[in-house]
């Protein structure tokens, strides 16, 4: 079964058609590489998937659940769209645990498992505020990956990583793989891409091509 099938996907903003017919099957166990311009419809994607758009025509299905009718949001799903909007003057660690606290968790093992998973220290006090772009980015994953969620939608997860931490991401997202995790991604990097994808497409002014 696919676990997440967009099927003719249309959506238009003030009449100008962002994405345009859209079809898209993704199966466990497999990384799926979106590649475009800005403004190319990734993003707008990506959000309908997640049900923060809806959809102007066709259907969209999340492990077998078509959204919509069956749920309203993707909940099943670790999400990196856009910067996160974390507690600036709080450490990493009270982000993750706040976050988590949220769904009725409380486990700090678990969350120092996950910062150090990600290359964070989470005994440091030092603040979101004070961190760097690829720190923040880092953090990102961490709250994405967090409660082991089947399905990643990431959204330009290497930003703001250096050479290092873009080596230790892809490795760590290989592992997910291997885990049967599905996982969508974009990324402006062809490297990123081409090394981590089963499956690459491009879209362009609303469409969506396979590349291979």
């Amino acid at each position: 079964m696919d676990i997440i099938k967009v099927e003719n996907a249309s959506k238009s903003f003030n009449n100008y058609k962002v994405l345009d017919n859209v079809s898209l099957s993704c199966e466990a166990g497999k990384i799926y590489g979106i590649v475009g311009y800005n403004g190319s419809g990734k993003t707008v994607l990506f959000k309908c998937i997640c049900g923060f758009y809806h959809l102007d025509e066709g259907e969209i299905w999340i492990r077998g659940k078509k959204m919509k009718k069956d749920m309203d949001m993707l909940t099943e799903a670790g999400i990196i769209i856009e910067e996160p909007a974390f507690l600036r003057n709080h450490s990493g660690y009270r982000n993750l645990d706040f976050l988590y606290r949220l769904r009725n968790h409380k486990n700090k093992k678990h969350i120092y498992e996950i910062m150090n998973k990600v290359g964070l220290d989470p005994s440091s006090r030092k603040k979101v505020c004070n961190y760097s772009l690829g720190m923040r980015q880092r953090l990102a994953i961490a709250q994405a990956i967090m409660e082991d969620q089947p399905i990643l939608i990431l959204d330009e997860p290497m930003n703001g990583l250096d050479k290092r931490g873009v080596i230790d991401m892809r490795n760590f997202f290989e592992g997910l793989k291997k885990e049967g995790k599905t996982i969508l991604m974009a990324s402006h990097s062809k490297e990123d891409i081409d090394v981590l994808c089963d499956e690459v497409y491009e879209m362009d002014m609303g469409k969506l091509s396979k590349v291979r």
